[in-house]
């Protein structure tokens, strides 16, 4: 359970660059930039990331050098949760990350959909920021984000 998983994404050590949340279209559903970009560049690399993501063939694995960095993605339910990680990052930790993210995001709304991300941004974001600070991995277990969000929720 909950210790197997946190030992599992120990294996991520680098910082996480940034997030994103695209859907097949391209447009992006949720950003989270762990280091700086204007906003020009934001575009550009989104757009260049859809395009690289979109196109790839499905047999192939989800990790693919980017500039400098890794990304390493998952494709859930017409959305693909694309992290983006130093070269030396441990892949398999990041999809667990990145399905640990999504299990909490659907233990939050029930089954997480697109229209979830669109009107509960502010939720998304604080769910985010409670596995991951500062691009760095700060919770590796979804219940406890669920029970300190749903603590909040009480206080709304």
């Amino acid at each position: 359970g909950i210790h197997l998983a946190s030992h599992r994404l120990a294996g991520v050590r680098g910082m996480i660059r940034f997030i994103l949340l695209q859907n097949r279209q391209g447009k992006t559903r949720l950003s989270k930039w762990y280091v700086p970009f204007n906003a020009a560049e934001k575009t550009k690399i989104e757009a260049e990331i859809h395009r690289a993501v979109v196109q790839r063939d499905r047999k192939w694995t989800n990790f693919l050098e980017y500039r400098s960095y890794k990304l390493i993605y998952r494709p859930y339910a017409g959305l693909f949760f694309i992290f983006c990680v130093d070269v030396n990052d441990n892949e398999l930790a990041t999809m667990e990350l990145i399905h640990m993210f999504v299990e909490t995001l659907d233990g939050y709304f029930g089954n997480v959909c697109e229209l979830d991300l669109v009107y509960s941004f502010d939720k998304v974001y604080q769910i985010l920021d409670e596995v991951i600070l500062a691009g760095e991995i700060s919770e590796t277990a979804h219940a406890p984000i669920l029970e300190r969000i749903r603590m909040t929720d009480k206080l709304d």
